[in-house]
């Protein structure tokens, strides 16, 4: 059985990927030409896309590791009595 964080994850990124796509083909469909290429305006705009998917995933990235963060865990607590984060004493 799926666990709910791993589904929580899963729906989240679909929807993260479901936006990237519908913007790409609204740029395709607003400024394409009639020989089924991408106008230069239309090609700046799919590059800001590209780089605004590439910020998005990076926040759903860091806010879904705070969310879904279990403070049982211990993964903020820094266990390394040297501070070397290698786990050698």
């Amino acid at each position: 059985m799926v666990e709910r964080e791993q589904v929580i994850e899963i729906g989240v990124a679909v929807g993260a990927v479901a936006v990237m796509l519908a913007a790409m083909l609204t740029i395709g469909s607003a400024y394409g030409a009639e020989n089924s290429t991408l106008s230069p305006t239309g090609g700046q705009m799919l590059v800001g896309v590209i780089v605004g998917f590439i910020f998005l995933m990076t926040a759903v990235g860091v806010g879904l590791a705070y969310t879904l963060n279990d403070p049982e865990d211990d993964l903020d607590a820094d266990d390394d009595e040297n501070g070397d984060a290698q786990g050698t004493a």
